[in-house]
């Protein structure tokens, strides 16, 4: 019988395993021009990921599987991805699953559409809610989030679920699809902003809004076809990526449904492990890490991750463990980075939180996700002061009894030699506005490699239960100034 302790350390292991292949490519790659094949070293490392012991084989396919689709069909549909398309890479693969499922079982099916029906009689909920997106009533928030937030489409359709009469995991299916499976592009009130500012009624704001979340699980494939077209996305026809990705994975889908693999995890696991191809290794990532500081900064968290989790090996407590030393001691770095240049995590917060109410006022036709990596950003760097803080303040640099291994930023050569990428003398801020840079596009450190990778081997062991969204309050750092716990619903998750 394999012993626990020899999954937690192989969980460690392949998520580490992920994120190196990424952060190693970026490496190389830096400054070129992306090619989709950079990403083979990161695809290679997912084909090393195996069920250990009493883990699920067909959670750990609908992983694999769908990166080496994912890879294999875009590379056939293209030899690169331009950088205002690459955010959607990861918004291909839910709905053709949500598809499979549809067609394979008409009982799902018809508790969607009484979703669907329930959507159409919700316009006062789904109204305010568009309203309060629009005007910035919550503050900066995720439109699409992996935990419930104020102002998430999760939100909004959790709530909607609640007085849907079908059956519970049917409703739990219907919300994750939403949440870490990415069904579609699409974000609470984004038609409703549109039709308002194109100088629409916000009655006719309000049925396009409802008419547009119908349409996203009615038929999800023609909805995120729809979506790019709007977005002018030119980089590879999307119809035949999702036609073709879904020919391939009905076989995959089809296993896990036989295996008793709840329908909420089958439409998460094959969408948050492939943006690592033509997302995180892009042509954007290339661009923004030619500066040599945030490299560095990308570099050492991955160390202090690395080294963490190395010193945790045969001390993981259980399966949830893994993930969570290593995503806490990726934020106790990031914050370890921000404080080198006498930052605080409030001044950051007070900073970003100001900076959204007015681009609300200067940009009222913001994209819909404008600001969710922002609030990734502050969640990240808020919970890292938590952990370096001394105590009793903090944690004192100590994760579930592990001490955070903080040596390769004070060891970095960038890092700790700012004067030489800016004014000499005055080289104050330069580790700052490198963060800066990363609060837009924080996946490395948050990390979402590790994540992914995790949350597979997690959820291989718990097959029949939810793991999406996060039931769990996510401490949102931003709630500081925007006071907003009470128009969450977290608690209340169908």
């Amino acid at each position: 019988m394999t012993n626990m302790n020899e999954i937690y350390d192989k969980m460690a292991t392949e998520a580490m395993n992920a994120q190196k292949a990424v952060v190693s490519t970026i490496n190389k790659k830096r400054g070129t021009a992306f090619k989709v094949e950079d990403a083979k070293p990161y695809v290679d490392a997912v084909n090393k990921m195996k069920p250990k012991g009493n883990q699920c084989k067909e959670v750990f396919d609908l992983h694999v599987n769908s990166v080496n689709t994912h890879y294999e069909v875009l590379s056939s549909l293209t030899d690169s991805v331009r950088p205002e398309d690459d955010p959607f890479v990861e918004h291909y693969q839910t709905p053709p699953i949500l598809d499979i499922l549809y067609e394979e079982d008409p009982a799902f099916r018809a508790s969607v559409e009484k979703f669907i029906d329930k959507i159409g009689r919700s316009e006062a909920l789904i109204g305010k809610e568009s309203i309060r997106r629009y005007g910035g009533f919550y503050g900066p928030t995720c439109v699409v989030d992996f935990a419930f937030v104020p102002g998430s489409t999760s939100n909004v359709v959790n709530r909607i679920l609640q007085k849907t009469d079908i059956p519970v995991d049917h409703k739990r299916a219907i919300l994750s699809s939403k949440s870490w499976g990415m069904n579609t592009s699409y974000g609470i009130g984004a038609k409703f902003q549109m039709a308002i500012e194109n100088g629409k009624t916000p009655s006719e704001a309000i049925k396009e809004e409802i008419e547009m979340l119908q349409m996203v699980y009615d038929s999800p494939m023609a909805a995120q076809s729809k979506l790019m077209d709007e977005a002018g996305h030119i980089s590879f026809d999307v119809k035949k990526y999702m036609s073709e990705y879904k020919n391939r994975m009905k076989k995959t889908v089809k296993a896990a449904m036989d295996a008793d693999v709840f329908y909420g995890n089958i439409v998460t696991v094959p969408a948050y492990g492939v943006g690592d191809v033509a997302h995180h290794i892009s042509q954007s990532m290339f661009n923004m890490t030619k500066d040599d500081v945030v490299m560095a900064v990308i570099n050492a968290v991955t160390e202090v991750m690395d080294g963490t989790m190395n010193n945790a090996m045969g001390k993981f407590k259980d399966e949830y463990s893994p993930l969570t030393i290593a995503t806490d001691a990726a934020a106790a770095a990031t914050t370890k980075i921000l404080w080198m240049d006498g930052f605080t995590t409030m001044m950051v917060l007070d900073l970003l939180v100001k900076r959204y109410h007015n681009l609300v006022l200067n940009n009222p036709t913001r994209g819909a996700a404008a600001e969710l990596h922002n609030v990734d950003f502050i969640d990240l760097i808020e919970k890292g002061e938590r952990i370096i803080d001394h105590k009793p303040r903090g944690m004192g640099g100590m994760v579930q009894g592990i001490p955070v291994d903080l040596k390769p930023i004070e060891k970095n050569e960038v890092l700790n030699n700012p004067q030489r990428y800016t004014y000499p003398a005055c080289a104050i801020t330069v580790r700052f506005s490198a963060l800066m840079r990363l609060a837009d596009f924080p996946c490395l450190l948050t990390s979402e490699p590790v994540t992914a990778t995790m949350m597979t081997n997690i959820i291989a062991l718990h097959k029949t239960e939810p793991h999406s969204p996060a039931r769990t309050c996510k401490f949102c750092a931003a709630n500081y100034f925007d006071y907003k716990c009470k128009y969450c619903n977290w608690t209340e998750a169908v």
